[in-house]
């Protein structure tokens, strides 16, 4: 029985900014932290395409738990297109659908952007993994099986022309969940009238962590051959940095008992509503992190989603 736990990893936890590698799937690239850290379980935020490169934060062990936050987080994006050319899979993987020629002013492109900030409806793509009848519907697509899917409603907070020339374009988009930089591309090409698909596509943050705080497998590697676990756990950060921006409320011994055993409590100078970190006092240890709680509305704040110590 010993050698069965010890097979299945370490209980090490904590948060991983990895940037991933162009061509390599999401999954592969969690399989491989899992593997460098010798964890025991293991989970990314929202799988970027092969073709993608940039932020996957990956969680480890029991910040596993707070993956669906990150996954319902904003993200931030920088994709290059190409102008006249549709692809079947809306970026430079598909092959080519049709081609218009390509007659784009500054000011046509502008107008363009313009009708895509905001709030506005998106229709998913055959190539995203969104599931119909248990199965994604890339893999219909692949068969050439066209599904229905009901348009999605998302919000464009952010959406900048970074760079212009010819028939190629650079943009960033600042989005909420559920939202697809190739289909936005592929719509902003129809507007223009000269159709559009992704070149290139980097994923610049996903909700309070950016790009510059990741690290490349490379590096991960050369850690882990230098200076083993220990090395590569300092590179994790604290689960409760997943949803940093709740407030935080500390409770007592007993609150945090009758907290842990699933009752809600009362916590002195709680918010009003909405989701809060919850923190348990300890006069020796400091303040640990017992996890996610949302206040009801009697004012008591019931256990969402706990932290196993």
């Amino acid at each position: 029985m010993s050698r069965n736990r010890r097979s299945r990893g370490r209980p090490v936890s904590g948060i991983l900014l990895v940037d991933k590698p162009p061509e390599a799937s999401s999954n592969a690239v969690l399989q491989r932290v899992k593997a460098l850290y010798g964890a025991a379980k293991a989970g990314h935020t929202g799988s970027l395409d092969p073709l993608a490169t940039g932020l996957l934060p990956v969680c480890l062990g029991e910040a596993t738990k707070l993956s669906q936050y990150l996954l319902d987080a904003n993200k931030r994006y920088r994709a290059r297109a190409k102008l006249g050319i549709r692809t079947t899979t809306g970026d430079s993987e598909g092959e080519p659908v049709s081609e218009r020629p390509v007659s784009v002013t500054q000011a046509s492109l502008d107008a363009a952007l313009a009708q895509f900030r905001g709030e506005i409806e998106q229709c998913p793509s055959m190539y995203s993994a969104i599931k119909h009848k248990g199965k994604p519907l890339y893999s219909y697509a692949r068969q050439g099986i066209e599904v229905e899917r009901p348009l999605r409603r998302i919000s464009i907070f952010r959406l900048d022309l970074v760079a212009f020339s010819g028939d190629e374009l650079v943009i960033e988009v600042d989005c909420s969940k559920g939202t697809y930089i190739r289909t936005l591309v592929e719509d902003i090409g129809e507007v223009l009238g000269c159709g559009a698909h992704v070149t290139a596509l980097r994923r610049l943050a996903v909700g309070p962590y950016t790009e510059d705080q990741s690290y490349t497998i490379a590096a991960l590697e050369q850690w882990r051959d230098d200076g083993g676990h220990s090395a590569l756990d300092q590179k994790l950060l604290a689960q409760d940095s997943a949803v940093s921006h709740w407030p935080g409320v500390t409770l007592g011994d007993a609150g945090s008992f009758y907290l842990t055993q699933g009752q809600a409590v009362q916590v002195a100078h709680a918010p009003a509503s909405g989701f809060v970190r919850l923190y348990r006092a300890d006069q020796q240890k400091g303040s640990s992190f017992l996890g996610i709680g949302e206040i009801q509305q009697d004012g008591l704040v019931a256990p969402r989603r706990l932290i196993s110590a």
